[in-house]
């Protein structure tokens, strides 16, 4: 996942994680996981998304599969970029 790192950075940036976006990895479980990332912020980190790799995203290609972990996240990412 060549994305991994850029999304991990703009999850941090979004959620002010501080020092603990470095313990996340692929298998990292993000929603239920994550207390920051409530509804408002899984809003906040697709517009950042959108910004950092320029696409747009159309509200049925999310789901919560989508933020399951940060890997499937990354593949969300590199789904976008390959289209």
């Amino acid at each position: 996942m060549q994305h991994l790192e850029a999304v991990r950075n703009i999850l941090g940036d979004v959620l002010n994680l501080g020092e603990r976006k470095h313990t996340l990895t692929a298998s990292s479980v993000l929603l239920g996981n994550i207390p920051e990332l409530d509804s408002m912020a899984v809003v906040n980190v697709i517009t950042a998304l959108e910004e950092y790799f320029d696409f747009s995203v159309d509200d049925d290609e999310i789901s919560a599969q989508t933020f399951e972990t940060l890997g499937s996240l990354a593949l969300f990412v590199e789904h976008k970029l390959s289209h």
